[in-house]
Order: structure tokens, then C-alpha cells, then sequence
């Protein structure tokens, strides 16, 4: 447990290392295993670093903080509200255009930052389908502003 909030955080490290559990005892033969708290940290090592891996690309979407929180100021110009407001109304039609659960994960996670393990457990759903879904609708968004410049 130590090692993965090293390298992964207190709140994500749990989810972490139960997934390592998970994988050793999915195994058809666990006896066989020389070493298992090595086993167990290459393991865990593996996961941290696809965590990590995620959490860069995750990174990597757009960030909607521009186009939904700040709207330009009463002093921009013309150019830039209608801008604004056009890329709000993309990006309002493609978050419509999602599949109901998608839509409303997406929606708890980016207008009321709540954390993808939270969404999980309000929706019933596991933090991988959450995740799948966040990233579906970070796509459909990206593609939606992307072709408006087409």
C-alpha cells in the first residue's frame, strides 16, 4: 500500500492494490509463484505506471474550463463572445448527442468535479466504465469542436 501512494496517491492507491489482489487471485496456478510480495509489487508497479500512463492522456483532452467556466469578459471583443458561445453551443450538442449514462458521468465529473471513484459508486457502475465513459465523451467533444474548424 505504501508503495502505490508513492507513486499514485492515498485516494487511488486502494483501488490500486485491490486490483493487484484481484489479478493474483484470478491466477489458474498462484502456487507456482516463487515470490509472491515481489509478484505482488511487480504487479502493483505495473498498474501504478498504467495509472500514470491514464492519467496523461486523460490529461491531454481539451480542457472546457476555457469554453464553460470563464466566459469572456463584457470587454471582449465581438470576435471572441461569439466565439465563446459558439464553441459552448458545439460543445452543449455533443454532450446532448451522449448516451444517458455517459452524459450524466461526464457531467458529475467536469461541471461538479466529482471524482471518478465517487461517480462509480453513484452510478452503480465500476471506475473503469467511468472512466471509459469520460473518455467517450472527451472524444465526442474533441471531434465536435475539431470539425467546426473543417
Amino acid at each position: 500500500m505504501r508503495y502505490l501512494i508513492r507513486k499514485v496517491g492515498s485516494a487511488d492507491a486502494p483501488d490500486l492494490l485491490q486490483e493487484a489482489f484481484v489479478r493474483i487471485v484470478r491466477l489458474e496456478k498462484p502456487e507456482r509463484i516463487n515470490d509472491p510480495p515481489a509478484f505482488l509489487k511487480t504487479i502493483a508497479a505495473n498498474l501504478a505506471r498504467d495509472f500514470a500512463r491514464r492519467r496523461k492522456t486523460e490529461a491531454s483532452y481539451i480542457q472546457f474550463g476555457e469554453y464553460l467556466v470563464e466566459a469572456p469578459s463584457a470587454e471582449a471583443s465581438l470576435d471572441e463572445r461569439l466565439d465563446y458561445e459558439r464553441k459552448s453551443r458545439l460543445l452543449d450538442m455533443a454532450v446532448s448527442s451522449l448516451p444517458p449514462r455517459c452524459r450524466e458521468a461526464f457531467k458529475l465529473h467536469i461541471y461538479e468535479d466529482v471524482p471518478l471513484q465517487e461517480i462509480a459508486r453513484k452510478l452503480d457502475i465500476s471506475d473503469r466504465m467511468v472512466r471509459k465513459h469520460i473518455s467517450l465523451a472527451f472524444r465526442t467533444c474533441r471531434a465536435a469542436l475539431r470539425n467546426s474548424l473543417e
